[in-house]
C-alpha cells in the first residue's frame, strides 16, 4: 500500500474518534496531512518522473465544491468538506463518489434512527417506557457521557466526517484487500 491511503487510513482514524465525541474536525490534522500529502505529490511529479497528479489536484477541488453547498446551507460542518477535500487529494477523483454514497447511506441510516426513535418509543408497553427512561437517566448521569456533552459544546447532528471516514476505510480495504480476491 503506498503512502497517500495510509494517510488517508491515519486521518480517517481521527477523524473518526474526533467527530464521534466531540464533533469536530480538527484543521491541523487536515492542514499537516494535506500539505505532506500535496508535497509528496509534487515530489514524485518532478523528483521522480511521476505521472502528474491531475486526479488528486482535482480530487480535492471536486471534494470542496461537492460539500460547500451543504455546508452553505448550514446542512454539515465546515470540517467535513474540508475532510472531504482532503481525502480528494489523498486517493483521487475517482474514490469521491463511492465514498460519498457509502457515507450518505450510513447518515441517511442514521437520521432515519433518529426521526423513528420516538415514534418507536411511545409504542412500547409503559413498563418498558419506564426501564427506557430509567436506563437514559442512568446512562446520562455517568460522568463520561457528561464529559462528553461537555466536549461537543451544544453541538449537535450526525457525525458525517465519521461516516466519511467509516466509507473511506472501507473503500481503502476494499481496494486493497476485496477486489483481487
Amino acid at each position: 500500500m503506498s503512502l497517500l491511503p495510509v494517510l488517508a487510513v491515519l486521518l480517517s482514524a481521527q477523524v473518526a474518534i474526533s467527530d464521534l465525541y466531540a464533533r469536530r474536525v480538527s484543521n491541523r490534522w487536515l492542514l499537516c496531512v494535506g500539505m505532506v500529502a500535496l508535497g509528496g505529490l509534487l515530489w514524485m511529479w518532478a523528483v521522480r518522473g511521476a505521472p502528474f497528479p491531475g486526479m488528486h489536484l482535482a480530487g480535492a477541488v471536486v471534494g470542496l465544491a461537492a460539500l460547500l453547498p451543504f455546508y452553505a446551507l448550514g446542512w454539515m460542518g465546515a470540517g467535513d468538506v474540508k475532510y472531504f477535500a482532503v481525502l480528494g487529494l489523498l486517493l483521487g477523483m475517482p474514490a469521491l463518489l463511492p465514498i460519498w454514497v457509502a457515507s450518505s447511506l450510513l447518515a441517511g441510516a442514521h437520521a432515519g434512527c433518529v426521526l423513528l426513535a420516538p415514534g418507536l418509543r411511545t409504542a412500547l408497553p409503559l413498563r418498558m417506557q419506564w426501564l427506557h427512561a430509567r436506563a437514559q437517566e442512568q446512562w446520562q448521569a455517568r460522568p463520561f457521557v457528561r464529559q462528553i456533552h461537555a466536549s461537543r459544546q451544544g453541538r449537535a447532528g450526525i457525525p458525517y466526517a465519521a461516516y466519511l471516514a467509516f466509507a473511506t476505510v472501507g473503500f481503502i480495504a476494499y481496494g486493497t484487500y476485496g477486489a483481487s480476491s
